[in-house]
């Protein structure tokens, strides 16, 4: 969220409704933020329990409560309920595809389509568009899917008072949905308001090249490979929706001139201004211009159409082995989304299609502005280590026993305790066994930073009595986290996300989004780095006899990657943070943890010269997600939370310890291990 100068929400683009009594949420009053009215709230998902939202509503006076964790959660085990999403992609291409295969009603109940309306509706900007996120300037992309998914939920241009005629007009205004976004024009032909002739191509005969090209699939980006993958399927079979009255009325409102008079291969290389955030190259564009002309046309010759059946056979192979080793949640919304519906066309009364539907709810959430779908299926544990780390540092671990109890239990039956089914390697997966995912077990996926912090947390909670957190994780399964860890390293030191680096960075040469950047590959980064430092050092403290050589080679390349990737100016590029600040937070506690000192590391004192340098006139730190997308450090106008504040409330059960001096009323704190308390006494030097 963005907030102004007066601390309250910014309304620049929300809708100026007003908050109803019987909202059943006050956190939105308590800001500022007016939404539009809830209707028949409470809106229960299916199978939630009656008290749902009052489960899932923090109390005001608590910090941190038990009553944040439901009685309902993966494998019937209780757990922390966490929200993560912002981009509207998820939603909006589940409503087109339970359309395309005649289920919207059936899975989204009537209440459910209302709270996503109303979700839509109160993040519209003021000119009538959307962006790719709640915060983001409008965007081709995101008003003109937006505009497709309210009207196949029903609404009509009366909707919204003046909504989504207001949506219409910028559309039109920018020249229609000929310049959308490639994901966009993708989606737009599955539902058939969209040529398929008007996208680039999508081939799925990469799957049949030997993997030792750079540009083989495997090679990606797992979150990359597995979007891709599906969408190779739809558009080899050239897939269009049933073409219905809804379909007609989209084909004429979405468009500056008739849609038989469109010229398909010019629009196939338009893209509005407003999303080009990564441009095509040259280089692109011949290859895309090439493989349009001639592969396209040769692949549908004999005997080179032969390939067409067995590139989509594979595809649907690996389909169905990422629906198995996820149990049908898959890596994310999107991936999950696609390999449902291409399980539909490819057989729509198939029991995997049932599977997929069941799970459609992981993804979905409810709160005081609607009903929206998550970017995962939550971020169940990254959250739960990171509040356990957070408690223990409170040294007030008897008022929070049960919920570390709880926490405990969640984080051991969590862990993946064996490789993905059959042949990993025939799937281009990496091993499995001692991992954590970001989420639940379920998702299948772990992720480096994620099984880190699951490792920490495990052995934080070792070291407490039974009594309190529960019997501690056996000595074997750590061992299988600290195996799972060492093997993910690359060879410059760097942990990338969920696997190795496994192809070059000049692919992104190829990225044929124009939305995302950096997607092509899996990089490495420092809050990834970070954390398998901070963990096999912790490790390793417990457990000394067990490949101690091998953690310690690992820890001294690691800590030199971090400092060769230290920015000039002293700070860390965050990837999976907002961003500088966080990148540097990463930084600095990971070469710390190394056992490097703000008096024998050249780096650490750059990056608290950053720090210090960054600090607001309130004493806090405060930066804006546009970090991110520009990469120069935007800093936020209002900061809430000082630094010191936001470490020692997220990060890891130490206290802090001062390392730099600033002004004479500030000082910058990172963790250390000496100290379990720690005051801070404002413009003094005391710390005890």
């Amino acid at each position: 969220m963005l907030f102004g100068s007066n601390g309250q929400l910014d309304r620049r683009n929300r809708l100026r409704e007003t908050v109803q009594p019987d909202c059943h949420w006050t956190v939105s009053r308590r800001l500022g933020v007016k939404v539009f009215p809830a209707r028949d709230w409470p809106v229960l998902l299916p199978d939630c329990p009656k008290d749902f939202l009052k489960m899932c509503t923090p109390h005001k006076s608590q910090p941190v409560d038990s009553s944040f964790q439901p009685q309902f959660s993966h494998q019937s085990s209780p757990e922390f309920v966490m929200y993560y999403a912002n981009v509207w992609i998820s939603i909006m291409v589940l409503v087109i595809s339970l359309f395309v295969m005649d289920a919207l009603n059936t899975i989204l109940p009537e209440e459910h389509q209302k709270e996503i309306c109303r979700y839509l509706y109160n993040h519209q900007n003021v000119d009538g568009g959307w962006g790719l996120h709640i915060e983001g300037h409008s965007t081709m992309f995101g008003t003109a899917l937006n505009y497709v998914t309210l009207r196949l939920l029903g609404e009509d241009m009366r909707s919204g008072d003046g909504a989504i005629q207001k949506a219409r007009t910028w559309i039109l205004d920018h020249g229609g949905a000929t310049y959308i976004p490639s994901w966009g024009k993708f989606w737009l032909s599955v539902l058939g308001v969209y040529e398929w002739s008007g996208n680039n191509p999508l081939p799925p005969e990469l799957w049949l090249l030997p993997y030792i090209f750079p540009v083989h699939p495997g090679r990606m980006w797992c979150h990359c490979r597995m979007v891709y993958l599906p969408m190779s399927y739809l558009y080899r079979k050239r897939y269009v929706g049933p073409v219905n009255n809804a379909v007609l009325s989209l084909r004429k409102e979405l468009y500056t001139h008739p849609y038989h008079q469109i010229d398909w291969q010019l629009a196939r290389h338009q893209c509005a201004k407003e999303d080009l955030y990564f441009p095509h190259s040259l280089i692109q564009d011949i290859i895309w211009d090439g493989l349009h002309k001639f592969g396209e046309t040769l692949l549908m010759q004999w005997p080179f159409s032969k390939l067409k059946h067995k590139a989509l056979s594979i595809v649907m192979q690996h389909i169905h082995y990422e629906d198995e080793n996820t149990h049908y949640v898959c890596l994310g919304p999107v991936n999950k989304v696609l390999n449902m519906l291409c399980c539909w066309v490819d057989d729509p009364n198939s029991m995997v299609v049932k599977l997929h539907l069941s799970r459609i709810k992981d993804y979905l959430w409810v709160a005081e502005d609607g009903m929206k779908m998550q970017g995962y299926n939550g971020s169940q544990l990254w959250d739960v280590s990171f509040s356990v780390q957070a408690i223990l540092a409170t040294n007030l671990t008897s008022n929070y026993g049960l919920m570390l109890n709880k926490a405990h239990e969640f984080i051991k039956i969590s862990q993946i305790r064996k490789d993905g089914l059959r042949n990993i390697s025939s799937w281009y997966r990496h091993a499995s066994k001692g991992g954590w995912t970001f989420s639940t077990q379920d998702s299948g996926w772990p992720v480096s930073d994620c099984t880190a912090e699951g490792l920490k947390a495990s052995l934080l909670l070792s070291q407490m009595p039974s009594d309190i957190a529960g019997e501690a994780l056996e000595p074997r399964n750590l061992y299988d986290a600290v195996d799972l860890i060492l093997s993910l390293q690359n060879s410059s030191g760097g942990f990338a996300s969920y696997e190795l680096t496994r192809s070059y960075p000049w692919l992104e040469m190829i990225n044929p989004t124009e939305t995302f950047g950096d997607i092509v590959i899996d990089y490495q980064y420092v809050e990834c780095t970070s954390a398998a430092i901070q963990s096999l050092k912790s490790f390793i403290t417990l457990y000394p006899g067990y490949r101690s050589e091998e953690i310690d080679a690992c820890v001294k390349k690691a800590l030199k990657f971090i400092e060769s990737t230290q920015l000039p100016d002293g700070s860390w590029y965050g990837s999976w943070g907002v961003c500088y600040t966080y990148g540097t937070w990463f930084g600095i506690t990971g070469l710390v943890a190394g056992g490097k000192t703000y008096e024998n590391s050249y780096s650490i004192r750059k990056a608290c010269d950053f720090l210090l340098s960054k600090q607001l006139s309130s004493d806090g730190w405060g930066e804006s997600y546009r970090s991110c997308q520009d990469k120069v450090k935007s800093v936020q106008v209002c900061s809430f939370f000082p630094l010191f504040k936001e470490l020692r409330a997220l990060m890891n059960p130490v206290a802090f310890k001062t390392i730099a001096n600033g002004p004479s009323d500030s000082y910058l704190f990172v963790c250390s291990s000496e100290s379990r308390y720690t005051q801070i006494l404002k413009g003094t030097n005391r710390i005890t």
